[in-house]
Order: C-alpha cells, then structure tokens, then sequence
C-alpha cells in the first residue's frame, strides 16, 4: 500500500482511459473473480482492459465513459474513481457503446450482449430519475487511504447542483466491502434482486441497491 500523500479530486480526462478500464474492471468483479466485462466478453483480461479502454473514450458516453467519471489523485497520480451521472438510458447508452466498439475490432456485438444477459434478471438500478454512482473502485496500491468517501461527497454535490434529490449504488450481494463504505456515505438498503442462475455462473446471489437523498 502507498503511503497517504496530498489528494485531490477532479474530473476524468481521456488520457485517464486506461485507468478508467481498470477501474471498471475492478468494480464490476468486486469480490469475484469475474465481473460483467470478463463474462461476457469472453476473452483474456487484456483484451477486456483493451475493450473498456476503447469505450472510455468511445463517440456514445456511457456509464463507461470518462466524461462521467471523478478521479482521486494522490500526489497527482490516478488513485480511485467512480461514475456519476442521471440513471435515465444508461443500458440503452452502455449497449450503443459496446456495438460502437465491438464494430471497431471486428466482434460480434450480438453475442457480447447475449453472453451478458445473465445479469438481466437480477439487475437493479433504481429510478430513472435518480443520480446513479457506478463502477466505484481503489487501485489496490491505493487502498486503506480514504479516497472513496470524498468521491461519493464530490458526486452526491455534482448531482444535487443537477438537480436530482436522490442517489442510488448498485453491487453484488456479498460485497461486504462496499456494503460498509455505502453505508458509511448515508446510503441505506433499497432493495435486492437474487437469481439463481446468476449465482450458479458467478458465485453471488444476485444484486443490491442503496439508495439516499441529496
């Protein structure tokens, strides 16, 4: 772990892609070895990593994308991110991003959505006209130094000074870890979707959301 130094907090640049990728990456597993990404892409975590780059900085901004991420930076190098941006036509964004880029390298669009369907029926996100926090995650150098909390403080202010009066977080049951520092943020149980196909592919239950005002 490095030591505590001088943070800041600003937002994501596209030269911030690569390290936007492996925070999705890391936040989608959470405490799995695999997350969304792994699942259905189905290739070797630097082809994954290669993908989520590409979409970081792709035409369509999703829930992928730089311009909705917030980076902490701990003396000027990348430490912890998270998105934050209005819940309203995140899937139908994320899925126009995936096509964007799978039509870049040649892959079949079709399937990497098919193989990601298994999350479908457990998926839980909230209203659409909440402020939706996503893909939340420390670079593991970085972690034990409290970066987190100022970044959900940093985007429930982005999201109030947008007008929106309530935020929700999504992950997978059984991430303790997020659990607590959600918790920690005011954010309360909602509400959980479990599947059991889900389970049996990823080894959780299904999904939780926390919800609070702002």
């Amino acid at each position: 772990m490095v030591g505590a130094g001088r943070s800041s907090i600003r937002p994501a640049r596209s030269d911030d892609a690569g390290f936007i990728a492996r925070v999705v990456l890391a936040a989608q597993r959470g405490p799995l070895p695999r997350g969304w990404i792994d699942i259905a892409l189905d290739r070797p975590e630097p082809e994954c990593l290669g993908f989520m780059t590409r979409l970081a900085v792709a035409r369509v901004k999703s829930w992928y994308h730089v311009a909705h991420f917030l980076i902490a930076e701990v003396d000027g190098v990348p430490a912890a991110a998270l998105c934050a941006m209005p819940a309203s036509g995140t899937v139908v964004a994320a899925r126009a991003a995936i096509e964007e880029v799978a039509a870049q390298l040649g892959i079949d669009a079709d399937a990497i959505v098919a193989r990601g369907s298994y999350a479908r029926n457990c998926w839980v996100q909230g209203g659409e006209g909440d402020w939706l926090i996503e893909h939340v995650a420390t670079d593991r150098a970085y972690r034990g130094n409290g970066l987190v909390q100022p970044l959900i403080g940093r985007a429930l202010a982005d999201g109030r000074a947008a007008g929106f009066a309530r935020a929700s977080i999504s992950f997978v049951i059984g991430n303790g870890a997020a659990e607590r520092c959600y918790t920690k943020a005011g954010f309360a149980f909602a509400e959980e979707k479990r599947d059991p196909a889900f389970e049996a592919l990823t080894g959780a239950p299904g999904f939780r959301r926390f919800a609070r005002a702002i």
